[in-house]
């Protein structure tokens, strides 16, 4: 696996200089500040890779941009409303010039309105550390009585909608407000966050978009860019539904092994493939992680290792992001798995038998208690994260030469 580290760029407090102490080879970055739907300049995006390639006293840092996260997909793509033609074909634009720059992995995703959610971003677990956290309860609180979303109390048990209703009593306005910025906040990096309006708004424009036909937008989404990237030898892996289930009363596409066989099959190229999150999927208790490696394999592009911690086995229910090897799903187990997948590779004589991975989230600890970083993205918890994550990784090579 080559290692990975997430940046969001200059303004991001872990700096270039820090990953390269961290021990990682490859960056994970992306044009934050370009509204989702526009072109990617060539100008912007070598921007990015001089800033990735430069330390702060200006030397070079030796790291390298191996993958974006994300290349946004507009909700109006989502939709098939306004302006999705043209953002379709700015787009396949980009994609181009990222491929001229060199990059080849382009991560995204296809959730619709809200992509990842959490209800609580610093969370604090027993032992003192901080993490997000998603909690059905008050995720139901904001959906019913924050939100007032139309008929959103049917869509829950009746053990849900009663718990939403004690929580919300006992917020005052500023834990209110607090829940809904939480919510609300968007993809990190982002500088595109939502008001209550602003998804009350997408909600109505999404009417009556089912599961069916979102997937189906879905499919005539990749039909018109999985080509392009073919063409230009470029790797696209979608991201799972983060958490896995429906949302807000809208479906969600990407949240099991079922519909990424689906989607996988419906274009069906080298280049329309998965990113792997262990935290996002394994947030469901019927997803099956090591078998979903050893199913999907040749089709994942890029790696996400992290553990969540589930509250219950219900398919929908509470979470939080726990400790690299701590969590519900068995990393050593996942890890073995993506092994075995490489070797099949390099047999293969694939070039692309080693795949990116970055420790994704991590608690923080330590300094990074003060810090106050980019929600998910601790320094110090995200290093903690790789070097285990690393452990696991020599074992195995040692056990694969036959090194006692």
């Amino acid at each position: 696996m080559r290692q990975t580290w997430r940046w969001f760029g200059p303004k991001d407090l872990c700096s270039i200089d820090d990953i390269t102490q961290v021990g990682a080879t490859g960056v994970v970055s992306a044009l934050h500040h370009i509204p989702n739907g526009l072109v990617w300049s060539p100008g912007e995006i070598a921007q990015r890779r001089r800033e990735i390639g430069t330390r702060n006293d200006g030397s070079a840092s030796g790291l390298t941009w191996d993958v974006v996260e994300s290349l946004p997909v507009s909700e109006d793509i989502k939709k098939q409303k306004n302006d999705w033609r043209e953002h379709i074909a700015n787009y396949k634009v980009s994609l181009r010039h990222l491929a001229e720059a060199g990059i080849e992995v382009i991560c995204y995703n296809f959730m619709p309105v809200l992509d990842w959610t959490r209800t609580d971003l610093r969370y604090t677990v027993a032992n003192g550390a901080s993490c997000m956290r998603f909690d059905i309860n008050d995720f139901a609180a904001f959906d019913i009585h924050v939100l007032e979303r139309p008929g959103a109390e049917a869509d829950y048990t009746n053990a849900i909608a009663e718990q939403a209703a004690r929580r919300f009593a006992g917020l005052d306005d500023a834990g209110r407000k607090q829940l809904a910025r939480n919510v609300t906040m968007g993809l990190p990096g982002s500088t595109e966050s939502m008001s209550l309006q602003d998804v009350r708004g997408h909600l109505a424009e999404y009417g009556d978009i089912n599961r069916d036909r979102l997937r189906a937008h879905f499919v005539d989404f990749l039909s018109e860019v999985v080509p392009v990237a073919e063409d230009l030898g470029l790797r696209l892996c979608c991201h799972p539904d983060d958490p896995p289930f429906a949302l807000l009363g809208l479906p969600r596409v990407m949240s099991t092994e079922a519909d990424y066989q689906y989607i996988l099959g419906a274009v069906d190229s080298p280049a329309n493939g998965m990113t792997l999150c262990s935290g996002s999927l394994g947030a469901r208790p019927d997803n099956d992680l090591p078998g979903m490696m050893d199913r999907l394999g040749g089709r994942v592009h890029f790696l996400h290792l992290r553990n969540v911690k589930r509250d219950s086995d219900d398919v929908v229910g509470s979470f939080f992001e726990a400790e690299h090897l701590d969590g519900d799903t068995d990393m050593v187990a996942l890890i073995a798995a993506i092994v075995r997948e490489e070797k099949r590779r390099r047999a293969e004589g694939r070039p692309d038998h080693s795949i990116p991975m970055r420790p994704d989230h991590g608690q923080d600890i330590l300094d990074d208690l003060g810090r106050r970083t980019q929600p998910g993205y601790p320094t110090i918890g995200r290093m903690k994260g790789l070097a285990e994550l690393r452990g696991v990784m020599r074992a195995f090579e040692h056990a694969e030469l036959g090194i006692q």
